[in-house]
């Protein structure tokens, strides 16, 4: 009888994985009523070249890179795309409460849209450099997050986009830490 080499397998459990989120309620996903234009600068949060679905794409591609040699930092880029996807999820809301399309295209000003694609990820092999990309998209994103605050005037919209940048600096001070690690 042949006997079979024992095949590769990637060693890091994933079990019990939670989102790596600040431990803080979200506010109700509610707007003061429809608005075009705000569904629009969420779209670009939603899925334009800084955005949560950016976000979770970089995240767990980095994780997968990651998950056979450094299990503990897989597991936490793991757990910070959790994050962001509820995130992408909330945003989700917010738009369609707003009045706009989930179509996974940003919407400037002037009307145009652009489809999301993986053109905008960052995606280095080295850790180091590869963190501090991760790094710089979550302080791109708290940038956009309080630029679209000063722009929407909906205290409801406002208040999940606040709590959202609390993750955000939650995801910097993560990152950090595991800079120290490599």
């Amino acid at each position: 009888m042949e006997q079979r080499e024992n095949p590769l397998s990637a060693a890091c459990n994933f079990s019990g994985m939670k989102p790596a989120m600040a431990d803080l309620p979200y506010p109700p996903i509610e707007v003061r009523g429809r608005n075009q234009g705000y569904a629009d600068l969420l779209s670009v949060d939603y899925c334009g070249a800084v955005s949560e679905l950016s976000a979770i794409t970089q995240y767990i591609n980095n994780e997968n890179r990651l998950s056979c040699e450094k299990c503990s930092m897989a597991r936490t880029l793991l757990g910070i795309a959790m994050a962001e996807m509820m995130h992408l999820q909330k945003l989700g809301e917010l738009i369609v409460l707003l009045g706009g399309d989930i179509d996974f295209s940003a919407k400037n000003k002037n009307g145009r849209q652009k489809m999301w694609t993986p053109e905008y990820l960052v995606l280095p092999q080295n850790v180091k450099k590869m963190l501090s990309a991760d790094i710089e998209a979550e302080k791109a994103a708290i940038s956009q997050y309080k630029m679209h605050i000063g722009m929407i005037k909906d205290d409801c919209v406002d208040a999940v986009l606040e709590r959202i940048i609390i993750d955000e600096e939650y995801h910097i001070m993560i990152l950090h830490a595991l800079m120290r690690e490599v």
